[in-house]
């Protein structure tokens, strides 16, 4: 009784979860038909250049330092994706709030779902480097560690450019479960790839409903009140309680941080942005 009851329970989530993902493309085109931000939409405030020489390593939650954010400023990132089921929802709570973000790849899910790789660039999103297989740079042999991270960023460039190379056109980097090594670290400092950690999160790695979620995520982050913020795109929690979120950003008076290399075109490339958006170098 108990194993049927759990298997009506799947198929009822994923006849769900499908149900939302076709409504979530509809959605995603509607609010990619019109120009952003829309009137009444949270939109993208301004964006932030990153570079490695500055910023080699940021987020409190690892490193002394963080990006130089202002109160009630926010970044919002996502890790381990691509993932067909709940990606497409992200990135369509995303659009409809004319919201970028930045999304930390693993390599063998970019590699078997190129065309989701592509459509995170194309909506304007920042993308960076997870690994591999998202094995703990920490725990594996150190002989294997730049072949966990070169494959990954070589999977990930391969899925959105056609191109194998491990020079990232996004030099953005995280590590699976925040954990670093001093090798690991300069590694990654002399190639000019940024260390991204975070300031708080989400903790949706653990089980619970998109309410739950939701009231700790707000929680942590009226005490913060401004920060670099992880979620993990496969999660379906996390995708169904997105929308709610970005409307309480929206209704408390915070503003959205879309980070991007800060030399284009020398280990970055140029993201689109809407009419709004202005540069940390504006005068305005």
């Amino acid at each position: 009784m108990t194993k049927m009851l759990r298997q009506r329970r799947a198929r009822k989530f994923t006849t769900v979860l499908a149900a939302s993902l076709i409504a979530s493309m509809a959605w995603t085109a509607a609010a990619q038909a019109a120009d952003c931000p829309r009137e009444g939409t949270l939109g993208t405030s301004r964006v932030l250049s990153v570079d490695a020489a500055s910023s080699p390593r940021i987020g409190l939650k690892s490193f002394p330092q963080t990006l130089p954010l202002d109160d009630h400023e926010v970044v919002l990132t996502f890790d381990d994706g691509p993932w067909p089921p709940t990606t497409p929802l992200v990135l369509a709570a995303l659009a409809h709030e004319c919201v970028r973000a930045t999304f930390f790849l693993i390599g063998k899910p970019a590699s078997e779902h190129p065309e989701l790789v592509r459509r995170i660039a194309a909506e304007g999103h920042t993308i960076g480097h997870h690994t591999w297989l998202h094995r703990s740079l920490m725990r594996i042999p150190p002989s294997e560690t730049s072949e966990e991270i070169d494959r990954g960023i070589a999977a990930d460039e391969m899925a959105l450019r056609g191109v194998a190379t491990t020079i990232p056109s996004t030099p953005f980097f995280r590590f699976p479960g925040f954990e670093t090594t001093p090798a690991t670290l300069e590694l990654l400092q002399s190639r000019g790839i940024v260390v991204f950690g975070t300031d708080l999160w989400a903790s949706d790695w653990n089980k619970m409903t998109p309410k739950q979620e939701l009231k700790l995520i707000t929680d942590r982050l009226k005490i913060a009140r401004k920060g670099i913020i992880l979620f993990h795109d496969p999660k379906a929690q996390t995708a169904a309680m997105l929308p709610a979120f970005l409307r309480y950003l929206r209704d408390n008076d915070y503003r959205v941080v879309h980070v991007v290399p800060a030399s284009p075109g020398v280990g970055g490339v140029p993201q689109p942005r809407n009419h709004l958006e202005k540069s940390d170098n504006s005068d305005n």
